[in-house]
C-alpha cells in the first residue's frame, strides 16, 4: 500500500545541553514519534535498546527518562529535516526537504562528533547541512526494523560503540 505525499513539520525539539558531546542526526520523526512527541518511539524502533545497552542503562520508559539518559551520557539528538513531503514514516519517499539549523545548535554546545542514522540521514546531511557547516559526519546504521543487514541487537549496539570515545572528553571552556 502506497501512502500519499504529507508536509510534515519537525515539531520535536532538539535534545542537548552546555555538555552534550556527540550529536546523532536521524532524518525526520516518524508519525508515532510525532504522535508521543518524542524521537525514536515507534515500539519496533531498536535506538533506546542500543542505547541503554551501549550505555550500560536500563531500558528508558518515558520521554524523562530518555532525555536523562541523554543528556547523562552527553548525547544531543535531533533531525536533519525541519520539514519535507513524506509518505509516513519511509525515508525513501522524501521530497522538498528543509534542514534544520544544525549550524545554530553546533554554536550552541561543545559537539566534537556528528553521527546520522542511516543512509537518508547522511545523504541529507552531506547535501544541506555540511556547506553550512564544515563539520563531516559518520553515518551509523538505522535502528529501524527495516534495516535488513542489522537484525542482530548485538551487531547493531557494535556499530554504535564509534560514538564511546567523544563521549569522556573534557568540554573546553571557550567552546560554550
Amino acid at each position: 500500500m502506497n501512502l500519499p505525499l504529507s508536509r510534515v513539520e519537525h515539531t520535536l525539539p532538539p535534545v542537548y545541553d552546555a555538555h552534550s558531546r556527540v550529536l546523532i542526526l536521524g532524518t525526520m520523526p516518524s508519525p508515532k514519534s510525532r504522535e508521543a512527541g518524542f524521537y525514536y518511539s515507534h515500539p519496533q524502533n531498536r535506538f533506546w535498546k542500543v542505547m541503554a545497552r551501549l550505555l550500560n542503562a536500563p531500558l528508558p520508559q518515558t520521554n524523562e527518562e530518555k532525555r536523562a539518559l541523554l543528556l547523562s551520557s552527553h548525547i544531543a539528538l535531533w533531525d536533519v529535516l525541519s520539514s519535507c513531503l513524506i509518505a509516513g514514516a519511509d525515508d525513501g519517499s522524501i521530497r522538498e526537504p528543509r534542514p534544520n539549523d544544525i549550524a545554530g545548535l553546533l554554536t550552541r554546545a561543545p559537539i566534537a562528533a556528528v553521527y546520522t542514522t542511516g543512509a537518508k540521514a547522511a545523504a541529507l546531511y552531506r547535501r544541506l547541512i555540511l556547506p553550512q557547516t564544515g563539520v563531516e559526519a559518520a553515518t551509523l546504521p538505522s535502528t529501524s526494523p527495516a534495516n535488513c543487514r542489522y537484525h542482530n541487537l548485538d551487531t547493531l549496539t557494535e556499530a554504535y560503540r564509534v560514538i564511546l570515545p567523544h563521549l569522556h572528553l573534557p568540554v573546553r571552556e571557550d567552546a560554550l
